[in-house]
């Protein structure tokens, strides 16, 4: 089936749960291989990005019935938030596969765990390269879940190990809204130990942002009060310049996030009069070049891990990028950040995503306009 049909399925069904009309079941030609790009990419993202309770049910009702082993009922009654019973000898953490969503949130996660049980083994499981942001801390050890993003079969591959790893009667799972799961609808565990963090209902219609709703829920579910991010990525950064700006302009698989010609160009001509720039070349390929070609040839590159990269922003004075897993960082690592942050679909994602710093809301992705507001944020930090 050619993508642009797929594309428009997905985007009918999104219309139909966004105006309260959802269909019975989901399109099975929705449901085939052809079509996991714009099932995952344009459905199941658009009904999580808005962060709108009722659409959180409309993808559970969903997606139970399209998905081999999901279970609604098991969905219902994790999520939800009650206090954890007793002292596991192993609480296992599910990582949410993304990078930033396991700083900003998985992380808050893992530091009420810690502390809520300090005699426990805690356990990450997810990617190798989302565990090395944190591979430094002694109290975590991994699992190693690769979480392949193909078809919806593949994608649901992880769940019979999953559910060997949390079968002990010891174990604790704690689900940050995990892919691992499709977001809680695949059972990993005893039900009465495993606890899952809503994220897309948790905090309703408030603006709190994700890492304030999860510290929230960590203290109603550990009581543990004042849970933060953190990041401990291994290894030390060698040849870096004094006092330098770290830049991320990577936008993952959304170009909507990103600000058209001649912004970065400018952005980091006027940056680099501020303090030299190591850049992050990202993924490689396109942003790479892309990078490359906007900074000519005013500015160190880091071309490594993601974890290596965290090293080097919580060494800036200053750390600047689109929505990406870098501000999450910064922040989670208390330095001085301005994200510039564009391509939400509603207003709620931005508070949801907002790190906590600097965040330029780009309603009018105008490059002169947004230029300007970095530069006056940049005033505003010397």
């Amino acid at each position: 089936m050619p993508s642009t049909l797929c594309e428009d399925m997905a985007r009918q069904v999104l219309e139909q749960c966004i105006a309260g009309a959802a269909p019975e079941r989901l399109p099975q030609a929705l449901l085939e291989e052809p079509c996991a790009k714009a099932l995952f990419g344009i459905l199941v993202e658009g009904l999580s990005d808005r962060f709108e309770p009722a659409l959180a049910n409309c993808y559970a009702r969903l997606f139970s019935l399209a998905i081999p082993g999901a279970d609604l009922a098991h969905y219902e009654r994790v999520r939800v938030t009650r206090r954890v019973e007793g002292e596991p000898a192993r609480v296992i953490v599910l990582s949410r596969v993304t990078l930033g969503a396991d700083v900003a949130v998985t992380s808050v996660l893992i530091d009420a765990a810690k502390r809520r049980f300090p005699n426990a083994q805690i356990v990450f499981a997810g990617p190798r390269k989302n565990f090395e942001i944190f591979a430094a801390d002694p109290r975590l050890t991994h699992a190693p879940v690769e979480y392949r993003r193909g078809s919806l079969a593949e994608r649901v591959a992880v769940w019979p190990g999953l559910k060997t790893l949390a079968a002990g009667t010891d174990t604790v799972v704690i689900d940050a809204d995990s892919r691992l799961t499709q977001l809680g609808l695949l059972p990993v565990g005893d039900p009465s130990r495993y606890h899952l963090f809503d994220s897309r209902s948790y905090g309703g219609a408030s603006n709190a942002s994700l890492p304030n709703l999860a510290a929230q829920w960590a203290e109603e579910t550990f009581g543990v009060a004042g849970a933060k991010p953190y990041v401990a990525p291994v290894g030390k950064i060698s040849d870096l310049p004094r006092n330098y700006i770290a830049i991320s302009l990577g936008v993952g698989e959304n170009p909507a996030k990103r600000i058209a010609d001649p912004f970065e160009p400018e952005l980091l001509r006027y940056l680099a009069t501020v303090a030299p720039l190591v850049i992050d070349k990202g993924a490689g390929g396109e942003e790479a070049a892309r990078v490359q070609r906007a900074a000519g040839s005013a500015a160190s590159f880091w071309e490594g891990s993601f974890a290596g990269f965290a090293k080097i922003i919580a060494g800036a004075s200053l750390y600047v990028g689109y929505d990406s897993a870098g501000q999450h960082v910064a922040a989670a690592c208390g330095i001085p950040l301005i994200s510039i942050f564009a391509g939400f679909p509603v207003p709620r994602m931005f508070d949801r995503w907002r790190p906590k710093g600097t965040a330029i809301r780009v309603d009018n992705p105008d490059p002169a306009e947004v230029l300007a507001r970095v530069r006056a944020a940049t005033n505003t930090l010397e």
